[in-house]
């Protein structure tokens, strides 16, 4: 009887066991996740938003005419003169070898983004795996907040990034991006010193922070590098230390909308002793939201 008691106990805790495995193992691999839920909630009342904040008219060289000029020219030269201002920039990324610190495990990952224009505002969703586990990335700046959030089996959150120091560096990052949108250039927020022929100096005021950096063009007036060092890189023991920061841009072409975009981008640490390639992905798709 003691040992028959036994046996139904053993295969009681084996079938509950089992049972958890399959539930575990179902929610792993089920489309649904918190965190893309949340990132697409977000995105589609930012889009409901921001359909009517940017007048739905055309660039035209007017608009670009109190920049100084080698951005006047990246403008005519990427083609967006004749094309109608947008009121939000969309771009993705697949297969990007993302590292998560200097000695940190280095990941595949999906990436999408929405940068809003009336408002400076920047959402990011990052779709990976580690060990086969679900891992899910949130970079959001949004009313003069920034933060970034990690995610492991959809549930358990790795960490969960947020102050002053996180507001400056997703506004920096904001500030990089700008020139894939003009109609940010346009914007009370923003303004532009001309450093030389081929450097501009770019400075961007929102939510009580000001941050600034260098864009960098080539002879063919396409932009080449951003740097700063307004943003801090965060150490595995939650420390944060200002590192300069550089954006870097590559091989441009001519998109179907008729735009020349880079197709290749590269987020990097310039650490003192050597640059430390972090993000490092190819674009594969560039789209731009309009007022309605």
């Amino acid at each position: 009887m003691i040992k028959k008691a036994r046996k139904r106990k053993m295969f009681i805790v084996i079938g509950t066991l089992l049972v958890i495995v399959g539930a575990l193992m179902i929610w792993l691999n089920i489309s649904y996740s918190p965190v893309k839920k949340q990132f697409q909630n977000d995105i589609t009342a930012l889009l409901s938003e921001n359909r009517l904040s940017v007048d739905n008219d055309m660039f035209t060289d007017k608009d670009f005419s109190h920049l100084p000029t080698v951005v006047q020219k990246y403008i005519e030269n990427c083609g967006y003169i004749g094309t109608p201002k947008m009121s939000y920039l969309k771009m993705e990324y697949h297969n990007v070898d993302f590292s998560q610190g200097k000695n940190g495990p280095t990941l595949t990952i999906d990436y999408i983004q929405y940068n809003f224009i009336s408002k400076p505002c920047r959402m990011a969703l990052i779709d990976s795996s580690m060990f086969g586990i679900p891992f899910e990335g949130y970079d959001y700046y949004q009313n003069g907040t920034g933060g970034m959030k990690g995610v492991i089996a959809k549930v358990i959150t790795l960490f969960d990034q947020t102050g002053a120091d996180m507001d400056k560096a997703c506004l920096a990052t904001f500030l990089a991006e700008s020139l894939f949108a003009p109609t940010i250039l346009l914007q009370d927020y923003i303004s532009f010193e001309e450093i030389s022929d081929f450097e501009v100096r770019a400075t961007i005021t929102y939510g009580g922070q000001t941050t600034s950096g260098i864009f960098t063009f080539n002879e063919q007036y396409e932009m080449i590098s951003f740097t700063t060092n307004d943003r801090a890189a965060t150490g595995t023991d939650g420390s944060m230390e200002y590192i300069p920061w550089s954006a870097i841009c590559s091989d441009y072409q001519l998109y179907e909308n008729g735009i020349k975009h880079p197709t290749k981008f590269k987020a990097v640490w310039n650490y003192p002793d050597a640059d430390f390639v972090y993000f490092d992905g190819i674009i594969s798709d560039v789209a731009y939201g309009y007022a309605e």
